[in-house]
């Protein structure tokens, strides 16, 4: 417990009260903790969620709370580090008394609360976790990410897709994993991919975590001379790989695949014109084929407030699905107007809800019913400004079809 003193202590000062003391029993908040990833590494992701909380229940006090209650959101900054996760779910429900406990962003923060709240039989929303139900098959686990029934290679799919109608035609692949929870699923999944489409393997190793210099592992990519290279990695990580592949000149035909940290602006005008080419995952950006009731909304009100919370300023990543996870707990609360964590799981297991995120059914083990996960190539960035970045005409969705709205520039070193 003692490693953690400064993050609660931290969460404690920083918890958010989104309603006036109570008058009543009647009065009294729902409360809803977490923790969140608010220093480190992941705080860049992480302060960019908050923020989505706030406005949620920001919105929803206004219009009368839940159950005639107000919503107080109870938090604790967990450094990005996933060893102070379970000492903070387990006060969240033992000494605060949450009616509620949601996940922090992120399957290495996400899986360590998850025993926690197996054993108390809690009702368990996660945001961005990868497959994290594969094991526990826990039946009040619900996950708020488009990868579907099959996360660990829906993260991949598209990239493969869309590299199988390349003319040549790819015939090998190289991978490179973070050795952490998301590195290993995603980058499971890729071998899996990789195997349906008859690609050989001629490079597959994980690096671990701590890893800060990167030109080892692309020398020894570019050794092996795949025409595609699929990366999982985590921010940091992203950017390592990116400037890695720059100045060693490798050009695969494809690459990117699951880089965490593209997605957010902060990075994306660190690296600039060094993006170009990369073809990675995104989960929705404000694309017209994407602005589904109320996103358009909340992004507003999320670039109205960022540079005072030290988030995202442009906020195309987290703000959505941060709020949608929590509005889904929300219209179900109202729906059912119960707060038993059993009535809610059977409610958000057989309910498709309407969110800025557009509609969410859940399926087996609590992960979407169908996936829709997106892949995005950076094309003709010209300069490391955020005005770059702003209208989307540099990040160009090319899968699922419906939402497409370019043509991938192939070999990769085309799009240099």
């Amino acid at each position: 417990m003692k490693h953690i003193k400064g993050a609660l202590a931290a969460g404690i000062a920083a918890a958010t009260l989104l309603c006036v003391a109570p008058a009543s029993r009647a009065e009294e908040p729902i409360k809803i903790g977490f923790s969140m990833e608010l220093t480190g590494p992941f705080a860049v992701v992480g302060k960019t969620g908050l923020l989505a909380f706030k406005i949620w229940g920001e919105e929803v006090n206004a219009e009368g709370g839940l159950l005639g209650r107000p919503v107080k959101l109870i938090y604790y900054d967990d450094q990005s580090n996933p060893s102070t996760v379970p000492n903070i779910y387990t006060k969240l429900l033992d000494v605060d008394k949450v009616d509620f406990a949601v996940s922090p962003y992120a399957s290495t923060q996400i899986a360590p609360a998850m025993p926690i709240m197996m054993q108390k039989q809690r009702l368990y929303i996660s945001l961005f976790g990868t497959g994290i139900n594969d094991e526990f098959n826990y039946d009040k686990y619900f996950s708020m990410l488009p990868t579907g029934p099959t996360p660990k290679p829906t993260f991949t799919k598209g990239f493969f897709e869309i590299a199988a109608k390349m003319n040549p035609k790819p015939q090998s692949v190289a991978i490179a994993a973070a050795d952490a929870e998301f590195g290993r699923n995603a980058c499971e999944g890729a071998r899996e991919n990789a195997g349906k489409a008859g690609l050989k393997i001629v490079y597959d190793k994980n690096y671990p975590p701590a890893t800060t210099d990167f030109t080892p592992i692309v020398r020894a990519v570019q050794a092996a001379n795949p025409d595609l290279f699929i990366v999982c990695s985590y921010p940091l990580d992203s950017v390592g790989l990116v400037r890695a592949v720059n100045e060693l000149g490798f050009k695969p035909k494809m690459w990117g695949g699951a880089m965490v940290g593209l997605q957010a602006t902060n990075f994306k005008t660190q690296l600039g014109p060094l993006l170009n080419g990369i073809a990675n995952y995104e989960t929705w950006i404000p694309a017209k084929s994407m602005q589904f009731p109320g996103s358009m909304e909340l992004l507003a009100k999320y670039q109205a407030r960022a540079a005072a919370e030290g988030a995202d300023p442009l906020g195309y990543y987290m703000p959505v699905w941060a709020y949608a996870y929590l509005q889904v707990l929300g219209d179900a609360i109202a729906a059912t107007k119960s707060l038993k964590d059993d009535v809610l799981a059977d409610y958000i297991r057989k309910t498709t809800f309407k969110t800025v995120v557009g509609d969410v059914k859940f399926g087996a083990k609590g992960e979407w019913a169908q996936d829709r996960m997106l892949l995005v190539q950076f094309q003709n960035i010209k300069s490391n400004s955020i005005d770059a970045f702003r209208d989307l005409s540099t990040e160009v969705l090319l899968y699922p079809e419906q939402y497409k709205s370019g043509e991938l520039i192939y070999p990769y070193e085309k799009a240099k």
